[in-house]
């Protein structure tokens, strides 16, 4: 299974932000959208990934102060991106090497999609419990 059959038919609303947009506003998206992550675009991309990690590692580091700063300065950056041929295996394997929880799907170097473990979990769970139910049919049937 590929990502590109993973996020087929899928709703095409990804939140995102800017890297001119201040980390208040970004917090409040993440909050009122009730998300962990988003893309964030500069005027040529994908310029990076703005999470809940992002956040909390710059709270440490400067305090209540940086929710002034703007999203392009706290940003985890480059964003680590795959393709739409890219197997869901291979992106989970990727995530879990890199310790990251979201990517960017990227084709031609343009933005296609955004997708969470999550999604990739959800997918893996529902693959096995088809592959079970299978396997107890077919025991049923012998």
């Amino acid at each position: 299974m590929t990502i590109a059959r993973l996020i087929e038919g899928r709703a095409d609303t990804v939140f995102s932000t800017t890297t001119t947009t201040s980390v208040r506003d970004a917090v409040a998206l993440l909050a009122t959208r009730r998300i962990g992550a988003m893309p964030v675009f500069d005027g040529t991309g994908v310029a990076g990934i703005f999470s809940e990690r992002d956040v909390i590692h710059q709270l440490a580091e400067r305090g209540p102060a940086m929710l002034d700063a703007l999203v392009g300065d706290v940003m985890t950056a480059p964003a680590i991106s795959v393709a739409p041929e890219t197997g869901v295996l291979e992106a989970l394997g990727l995530m879990t090497r890199r310790r990251i929880r979201h990517l960017p799907v990227m084709q031609g170097g343009k933005f296609v999609a955004f997708i969470s473990i999550g999604d990739l979990v959800k997918y893996r769970i529902d693959h096995i419990s088809n592959e079970a139910e299978a396997l107890r049919s077919y025991i049923q049937m012998a």
